[in-house]
């Protein structure tokens, strides 16, 4: 009797042991739990302290106005840095990531007054809109849809130089190195890939660009066209990602849609036509590319070019060209990024400038027959 009772003592004993362990274990717990919240609330508070105390004008009081010189080809990198140093914003990577955040784009060089008491907003609308103390000496614009030797000519002419030096330049290896340099990101070691015509093919985007010195350099130019590509692709480089989307084959892809594409068509659909060969191992058949292969401008594609031997040349070659064949504007490159989802293997672009798409190559022909063979 006496043993029984011990036992039954014993295993009362270790019971209460055991709650005592398990509150302990809970109280550890919790006390673990409690450090571990207050320690995240203090940070995020912490963070978010310190980031909406960055975004804050320096001295909303301050009367100060200071001249603020934003070069040519500045990035938004080096603008954060210019007007943190001059005391018009707080935290220069805040003020860079609020950019990227906001997707702001569109900075224009420039002599600024800018104060201390600006709000963020205000200062990126100034540099966006170009409220800057001189008076424009140079406006380029590149249309959308040119091609380099073009776009050197531009250039050549509004600069007062030869377009076969501007388009030597353009192509020097250390030109373009130095150009990658300044914006790794869009200008990659894709561009120097084998049988590539023109590095720089494609990524001077197509826009109207100011400049407020008489004689900007060549590579104060160029910077501002490549600045431009790299804040429009900044938009995209989530999509980018996912659709594992390179800035080269991108804005080569781009540029096939812009090629091909009138005012009327949509680019959504061409590009879904160059996604369905590309899916069932039909070549490109673009006729762009053969022109380009050829260094020529013709309004219309002869069987005998379709024979140019080329790596640009879409009806020899599968998949894409080697590079860009021209400038895409973001109605293009938005196309690659997002083709819609059709059953079209063919389209044919009308002398009306109409665009019709076909499932078939019977369908193509009927309609070639009709549109083309007739006129």
């Amino acid at each position: 009797m006496d043993d029984h009772k011990s036992k039954k003592e014993t295993v009362r004993q270790k019971l209460l042991e055991q709650q005592k362990e398990a509150r302990i274990a809970r109280k550890i717990v919790f006390i673990i739990t409690t450090v571990i919240l207050v320690l995240a609330i203090s940070i995020i508070g912490g963070g978010y302290y310190y980031i909406s105390s960055a975004l804050k004008p320096v001295n909303p009081e301050s009367k100060l106005e200071k001249k603020i010189e934003i070069p040519i080809g500045s990035s938004v990198t080096g603008i954060s840095q210019i007007l943190e140093e001059n005391g018009i914003i707080k935290n220069a990577k805040v003020f860079k990531y609020y950019v990227k955040f906001k997707n702001e784009s569109g900075f224009m060089a420039g002599d600024y007054t800018l104060s201390p008491s600006m709000t963020i907003p205000t200062i990126i609308d100034n540099l966006k809109t170009g409220l800057v103390n001189k008076e424009v000496a140079l406006k380029i614009t590149l249309p959308e849809g040119i091609q380099l030797q073009q776009i050197a000519e531009i250039i050549a002419n509004k600069t007062n130089q030869e377009s076969t030096d501007v388009l030597k330049t353009l192509n020097d290896k250390k030109f373009i190195e130095a150009l990658m340099k300044k914006y790794p990101t869009v200008l990659t070691k894709e561009i120097f890939a084998e049988d590539i015509k023109y590095p720089l093919e494609g990524y001077l985007y197509p826009a109207t660009y100011s400049f407020y010195k008489d004689n900007p350099t060549l590579e104060e130019v160029v910077s501002v066209m490549i600045e431009k590509t790299n804040d429009v692709l900044g938009g995209y480089w989530d999509e980018m990602e996912k659709q594992k989307y390179t800035p080269h084959k991108l804005l080569t892809m781009a540029s096939l849609i812009e090629e091909e594409a009138t005012e009327q068509v949509d680019r959504h659909k061409i590009s879904s036509v160059f996604f369905n060969r590309i899916e069932v191992g039909m070549p490109l058949q673009t006729d762009p590319t053969v022109l380009y292969a050829k260094g020529k401008h013709k309004s219309r594609v002869l069987y005998e070019d379709l024979e140019v031997d080329s790596p640009y040349n879409t009806y020899k070659v599968k998949g894409l060209p080697p590079s860009p064949i021209a400038n895409a504007g973001s109605m293009s490159i938005e196309a690659s990024l997002f083709p819609e989802e059709t059953d079209y293997l063919f389209f044919l672009a009308t002398p009306e400038g109409e665009v019709l798409f076909s499932k078939t190559l019977n369908e193509h022909n009927q309609k070639k027959a009709e549109h083309i063979t007739n006129n």
